[in-house]
């Protein structure tokens, strides 16, 4: 299990060395002892396979071995790419079955950056490998594919970090240790968080032939299989539910991740939504443009909210939490936090931290679209942690359970607004209290011939 050691001169485990690791600039390549190179495969070459794919190269001794994708024109792209930015300058081998690639080659690390309805299978065969998983947000498209992902992760003693690195965000990092952890919030008894992007997808393409490049049968894999209309890169497969769990499975899972991790919450008591199509039914897309979410805690309210169309309640935050303190407010978003005093007391703002300066690569990186130059510290510290945790055996910071419990509490949010009825999720038991029509939506049905996991036979 032991690939490399990390210093502990340097790093500690915890917000604080990592808060530590972005003030004082350190690069994540002094911080690694190289007693041996990683080998790692990705899975899925696409906008954020990629970028996940190059922080790691910044941060550790690696060495990319391996590429998957069922694009043959994205994927060769990639691994021109990762030729010209690994170290050892080689061209790793292309598959466009992840099964192979995870047969012939002996990975530490695996990479996932593939859409939603695929993460549950990849990561499960990855870790039954041997591989140690880094898998993108929402970790599935079902609640018991998360299920059987944590009981995979266990069994076979692997790490598995979760794409959610708001909590390796530099200046959100500084929030929880100086604003809440700190106590000048008070007593936090309410949460916003909203998304108000115009981020969904909704053309009308005609139906049309598959390339020859792409293996749409491949793509589509476990979920069902929709007429091909065009390629489903880079946004457009997130506007259908056969994919994923539209912008609540894909925003709000960030968000409400951060403020369970700020206020050390679990599973919610209970989960309500409404919603839907309101505003744009002209095309194909069957995602909401507008949902509400509560989820309750004892004496907490979070709620979210997203629209697809009109302007942003605060025009500074438009995709952000705001926890609501009895001694004071704050606002945060990937972008910046400020804190507002009720009362007397100094207002606090923090930016986002960037690292143009010492990763040059970050802003040349001729990759489309362009790398989310605010993420990418974050992303560098996710990675860092993640191979700690690799190290020393044990959970990092975004394990796949605390993952499994935000991408499923916004999986039942959407079952909540279905069915018209409040959800109440029992964990130990894997099943919703009383009510049987939401139990039969916790599996949705594979595809054949893709078999759905079990989390008692993984």
């Amino acid at each position: 299990m032991h690939s490399f050691n990390i210093n502990r001169r340097r790093f500690l485990q915890g917000t604080t060395a990592s808060l530590a690791l972005s003030t004082f600039g350190a690069r994540g390549m002094d911080l690694i002892n190289p007693t041996k190179t990683l080998r790692v495969g990705l899975i899925g070459t696409g906008w954020y396979g990629k970028s996940d794919l190059f922080r790691l190269i910044q941060v550790a001794p690696v060495e990319v071995v391996a590429l998957c994708d069922v694009d043959k024109n994205m994927m060769a792209g990639a691994a021109k790419l990762v030729s010209q930015r690994q170290k050892s300058g080689k061209t790793p081998r292309m598959y466009g079955d992840y099964r192979k690639m995870l047969a012939d080659n002996q990975l530490d690390i695996v990479l996932i950056g593939t859409p939603d309805h695929w993460h549950a299978l990849q990561t499960i065969d990855a870790v039954k490998a041997g591989a140690h998983v880094y898998v993108q947000k929402p970790i599935s498209v079902d609640v018991i594919e998360g299920e059987a992902m944590v009981a995979a992760a266990r069994k076979y003693n692997r790490v598995v970090q979760v794409g959610t690195q708001r909590k390796s965000t530099p200046h959100l990092i500084d929030a929880k240790k100086n604003i809440v952890d700190a106590g000048l919030l008070g007593k936090v008894s309410h949460v916003d968080m909203c998304c108000y992007f115009h981020m969904r997808n909704n053309g009308n393409p005609p139906v049309q032939a598959v390339p020859d490049f792409l293996d749409y049968e491949m793509w589509t894999g476990p979920a069902p299989m929709r007429p091909y209309d065009g390629l489903p890169h880079v946004r457009w497969w997130r506007t259908f539910m056969e994919y994923g769990n539209g912008i609540t499975g894909d925003m709000c899972v960030h968000m409400f991740d951060t403020v369970r991790w700020m206020l050390n919450l679990g599973w919610p008591n209970r989960i309500s939504s409404s919603g839907g199509i309101y505003v744009q039914k002209e095309g194909k897309s069957n995602i909401s443009d507008t949902q509400s979410v509560l989820f309750e805690y004892d004496g907490l309210n979070c709620a979210w909210q997203h629209r697809t169309w009109g302007t942003a309640a605060n025009p500074d935050y438009p995709w952000s939490l705001t926890l609501y303190g009895d001694k004071g407010t704050l606002w945060a978003s990937t972008m910046a936090y400020d804190f507002i005093p009720d009362g007397k007391g100094e207002k606090i703002h923090k930016d986002v931290v960037y690292e143009k300066e010492k990763y040059p690569e970050d802003v040349t990186e001729p990759t489309e679209p362009k790398i989310e130059l605010n993420a990418a510290p974050a992303t560098r510290l996710h990675m860092l942690n993640f191979l700690d945790a690799i190290d020393k055996g044990s959970r990092p910071i975004a394990d796949i359970e605390q993952g499994h419990i935000s991408t499923a509490s916004c999986i039942l949010a959407n079952m909540s607004m279905k069915t018209g009825r409040p959800i109440v999720y029992d964990p130990q038991k894997r099943e919703i209290v009383g009510d049987r029509e939401a139990n039969a939506l916790l599996q949705r049905p594979y595809r054949q011939p893709w078999v759905h996991p079990d989390p008692n036979k993984v």
